[in-house]
């Protein structure tokens, strides 16, 4: 059997008893309710600092939420008669109620997905409600430093690599060939096109279909020739309407 620090630090304090009382508990429930305030609400301002409309009080509630249920779990149902019990029981739901959560925060449109960090974020603080609610306070510590170093310095490395793609939302007539257009023009710019949604729309005795595109450009070429590519494309592919696409987050 593996003992932690986590586990050591929880034990001293849980036994931690003046004239009878046990003083210890009410200290390790304080500080795991307030460590996951601190934990989760700073990967809250990071969302909030970016605009997403699940912030700062989003990530506390469901962070500090996860804690508090987890600590019920631990103390809130004692054994009787010497019965077994499974503390790890309302954490299970706890994951599936945030995945539920989460899910929320996904916006998803014909021009594509927004949100996904952000329920991930959104499911992430539950995790590290559950640790710090289970007196796994390292495990929580280490975790929120990681998962802040993914939304910032991986943020640029994510932008980086993605200087040589571009999404574009095409509307086109149904009589047109459109999409083997695009994959010619693309063919002489050294690109890579990827129909990510095609989606046939009738309003009005009108009759179009959207395309979605992922365009790479597998050369490398910096900046990469999007503006003339989509020139080409307006002229030559017979499109109706063509909208460059940005990826929030």
């Amino acid at each position: 059997m593996i003992t932690t620090i986590d586990q050591k630090f929880a034990e001293l304090l849980n036994n931690w008893q003046v004239n009878g009382w046990p003083i210890g508990n009410l200290m390790l429930v304080l500080i795991a309710i307030l460590l996951s305030v601190l934990l989760c609400g700073t990967i809250g301002i990071e969302r909030e600092w970016r605009g997403r409309n699940a912030g700062l009080r989003t990530h506390l509630l469901v962070g500090v939420g996860s804690c508090i249920i987890m600590i019920i779990s631990i103390y809130g149902f004692p054994a009787m008669f010497g019965e077994k019990r499974d503390v790890a029981r309302l954490a299970a739901q706890i994951i599936t109620g945030v995945g539920f959560l989460g899910a929320g925060a996904i916006i998803h449109r014909n021009n594509g997905t927004k949100g996904l960090t952000t329920a991930g974020t959104i499911w992430i603080v539950m995790a590290i409600g559950i640790a710090c609610g289970s007196f796994n306070f390292f495990i929580a510590i280490i975790s929120t430093f990681v998962i802040f170093i993914v939304l910032t310095v991986f943020r640029k490395v994510e932008t980086k690599l993605a200087k040589n793609k571009m999404m574009l939302m095409v509307i086109a007539p149904t009589d047109k060939p459109v999409l083997a257009k695009t994959l010619a023009i693309a063919a002489e710019f050294d690109a890579e096109v990827s129909v990510l949604s095609q989606d046939f729309v009738s309003n009005n005795g009108e009759s179009h279909i959207e395309f979605l595109f992922k365009v790479v450009f597998v050369s490398g070429q910096e900046p990469i020739p999007s503006e003339e590519f989509i020139k080409r494309l307006c002229d030559e592919s017979g499109a109706k309407d063509i909208h460059p696409l940005t990826v929030h987050h």
